[in-house]
């Protein structure tokens, strides 16, 4: 029986890594591809707004993912892990398809129409891995929460360090970008072979014998979940959305393509979430977000003031070892101290971070368009600029939008110093997660 089981860990393990990683390469793909879809699409409808249009389109990911967590944690139970694991290896090929085929037409409202139904289809398919994945992995080694899902959530980066160079690869020969597209679809082909042919475990919830019921009142019996909820979205926005903006900003700004920050920064993210387990013993799951949040806030403010490839890369390295931890821990500390909310609790916290993308970069975008009709004087002196004196309106817009985000983790700091507080003065002498954030 030991050996049976341990063999269906390891199934489960390989679908859960694979599902992450596939997502992670759509971070990557959505990240090459956005000033392609700016320049062959938006830009001819609308030049003075294109930027915020691609913020709203690239949002309609965020969207879809989070209305999948919304519905799908609450019936991951009664669909079953594999029917919606299934449905993300749809959603995936599906979207890119429409994407591909909104890049063959004249631009116009129906093309528009198309893209953001390809990404949003992309952020069904993310968003049924997480509501998914998340619980299930979780269930498989209730002991280690924080030490696996943070190794789940390594293969993120690793997705997006193969999209980045692939990317790169495909900018770099002169290759259609919609090669990307193709990139995305292949793995999604390989997960529906993988989990139409793997058994998957119950839910803790259900193992546990804890009802259905009893899950969905729990959310109205516990406000410190309340509060964790309302700080994902100001993690998520910290982590996700420079990640999704950095190739169309910093590329102009540092002399060097931004999407070589995100795929150095995955890599580093990649390594260092496997040691996790072993930072939360030390100064608890809450305290690695408050050190995390504190790094970021650093690290953003100094993207922004990056002029170099040499600063760009040094400021990525202190934003990067802030934000790897964020998304993870915070499924796991969520985990760990409301078992019964189950594969909800952590549905609507991976909810609360795909909408605030979803709010975040329409505002990026703006903020983008505003700052560079400004620099340039108006927006009829702004359709007139070309060469050198477009660029340096570009860079200034690009700085701008970047650093309106560092306000964000500096929120989190007394938020994360309260809880941290707190749990010390309901546990003394003991550091809250210590027990279950083990390193196996």
């Amino acid at each position: 029986m030991s050996t049976q089981m341990n063999a269906l860990n390891r199934n489960v393990f390989l679908v859960g890594n694979l599902s992450i990683f596939m997502i992670g390469l759509g971070f990557a793909v959505r990240a090459s591809i956005a000033g392609n879809l700016q320049s062959d699409i938006y830009d001819h409808i609308d030049l003075a707004n294109s930027t915020a249009m691609l913020g709203e389109a690239l949002g309609f990911t965020f969207t879809g993912f989070a209305l999948t967590l919304l519905f799908g944690s609450a019936l991951v139970d009664l669909v079953g892990i594999k029917r919606m694991l299934l449905l993300s290896s749809v959603g995936y090929i599906l979207g890119s398809l429409l994407i591909i085929a909104a890049s063959l037409v004249s631009p116009g409202e129906g093309v528009e129409n198309l893209v953001l139904a390809g990404l949003l289809l992309t952020g069904l398919g993310w968003g049924a891995v997480e509501a998914a994945s998340n619980p299930m992995i979780a269930a498989v080694d209730p002991e280690n929460k924080t030490h696996r899902l943070n190794v789940l959530h390594a293969w993120w980066p690793a997705g997006i360090v193969v999209g980045g160079l692939l990317g790169l690869a495909i900018s770099a020969l002169d290759l259609p970008w919609q090669l990307n597209l193709i990139v995305l679809a292949l793995p999604a082909v390989v997960m529906a072979w993988l989990v139409a042919t793997t058994e998957f475990p119950v839910t803790e919830r259900v193992s546990s014998g804890i009802s259905y019921g009893e899950m969905l009142k729990e959310v109205f019996k516990q406000p410190m979940f309340i509060l964790l909820w309302v700080c994902m979205w100001l993690t998520a926005a910290t982590e996700l959305a420079p990640g999704q903006w950095v190739d169309l900003t910093l590329s102009r700004v540092v002399g060097m393509k931004g999407i070589l920050i995100l795929v150095y920064v995955s890599m580093l993210m990649f390594v260092m979430r496997h040691f996790a387990g072993r930072l939360a013993k030390k100064v608890s799951t809450v305290g690695l977000l408050w050190l995390s949040s504190l790094l970021a806030a650093i690290g953003l403010y100094c993207l922004g003031m990056a002029r170099t490839p040499v600063t760009a890369f040094l400021a990525a390295t202190v934003w990067g070892i802030g934000v790897c931890y964020m998304w993870p821990t915070m499924l796991a500390t969520v985990s760990e101290r409301f078992v019964r909310g189950g594969a909800l609790f952590l549905g609507l916290l991976g909810f609360a971070g795909g909408m605030s993308i979803q709010f975040a970069l329409p505002k990026l975008g703006a903020i983008f368009d505003t700052a560079k009709i400004e620099a340039a004087g108006g927006l009829d002196a702004f359709e007139k600029l070309n060469g050198d004196e477009l660029e340096a309106v570009l860079v200034t817009a690009s700085v701008e939008s970047f650093q309106s985000l560092t306000v964000v983790p500096l929120i989190l700091l007394p938020i994360f110093a309260f809880i941290w507080f707190w749990d010390r003065r309901q546990s003394p002498g003991k550091t809250q997660g210590a027990v279950t954030a083990g390193d196996q």
